[in-house]
């Protein structure tokens, strides 16, 4: 939770002392602290994907006095908080979730110098390299262009995200995929927002949907159903199904499909310290789960960044500033 003026803006999270919360973006991790009756900063487009998610009855506060919402680049609406709190003397900038390469359905990143950096610590690691974006893409597109000539293509992605950037990988090869209930809805808002994806939902275009499956076909769904999916579509349609994944986690952990990209909405170790040396910060906090927090800073301080997790009281109600005494 940080101070800005006279109110206590809480982080991606629920705080009980807070007067608002700033939701860097609609993913379901980060919304805890968005619900009815509750005073949400936020992008416009946050707030309508949180509305499909449940979140109905908040307040909307576009933006306020001494602080600034910049894009983070992770996916369509994430936003970075920057303030310049008076009880602290110093600017302070939290990332959120963040990506350095741009990427092709949401707005790119913007950066800005700062006092102190609250960063993101979901590849905390060194060894977690990501392979240029326009390579993996490619690879995504043969994939696609070379099985669907022997069945049927089932991604698992988010549904936030992940999918609408496959739906455009799959357009750029002249393919239509056909997308789940979630994945459909969370494209109206995307479509709303002026980014273009030609697709076929399952829950709404029947006649549609009825005639791009006599072929084979690609399908998108959301990455709990995926392999639940496919073995229905596998008896179905009496095909061969070839699941596949695209995220960041793939560089780490065997996904159980057949293919596996390493297409993240994060950034890397290597792009976080770009980010960092852009920020030109004096002080860096880590936030994430305690694990990844605590690897992160001590793998900023070893390639020489002022690096602390952030502690569980970063600016109270009283203007104190108990973090300082970290670093």
């Amino acid at each position: 939770m940080i101070r800005v003026g006279k109110l206590n803006v809480s982080l991606d999270c629920r705080e009980q002392d807070s007067d608002i919360n700033f939701v860097s973006h609609a993913h379901s991790d980060h919304i805890s602290g968005a619900g009815r009756g509750k005073k949400v900063l936020a992008s416009k487009e946050t707030i309508e994907l949180m509305e499909i998610r449940g979140k109905h009855g908040m307040e909307h506060i576009p933006n306020l006095e001494s602080a600034t919402l910049i894009n983070a680049g992770h996916v369509l609406g994430s936003k970075q908080l920057y303030a310049e709190p008076e009880e602290l003397g110093a600017s302070v900038l939290y990332s959120g979730d963040f990506q350095m390469q741009a990427p092709s359905v949401a707005a790119p990143i913007e950066t800005r110098q700062t006092d102190i950096l609250i960063i993101d610590s979901t590849y905390p690691d060194p060894s977690t390299r990501f392979p240029e974006r326009n390579r993996v893409i490619a690879e995504i597109s043969e994939f696609i262009l070379s099985r669907l000539n022997d069945g049927i293509i089932l991604f698992g992605a988010h549904s936030i995200g992940k999918a609408q950037e496959l739906i455009r990988i799959a357009n750029d090869t002249g393919t239509i995929p056909v997308v789940d209930k979630n994945i459909h809805l969370v494209n109206q808002v995307y479509l709303r927002h002026g980014v273009a994806l030609d697709y076929v939902s399952f829950y709404k275009d029947e006649e549609e949907q009825a005639q791009s499956v006599l072929q084979n076909f690609m399908g998108i769904t959301t990455m709990s159903k995926l392999h639940k999916t496919a073995a229905l579509l596998s008896s179905l349609y009496k095909k061969k199904v070839y699941t596949a994944v695209a995220t960041g986690f793939a560089s780490t952990f065997n996904m159980r499909t057949h293919a596996q990209f390493v297409l993240s909405d994060h950034a890397d170790f290597a792009q976080a310290t770009e980010y960092i040396r852009l920020c030109s910060p004096s002080r860096i906090y880590t936030r994430g789960s305690q694990e990844s927090a605590k690897k992160f800073a001590e793998n900023l301080s070893k390639a020489g960044f002022p690096a602390a997790p952030l502690p569980s009281s970063f600016i109270g109600n009283s203007g104190t500033n108990k973090a300082m005494q970290h670093l």
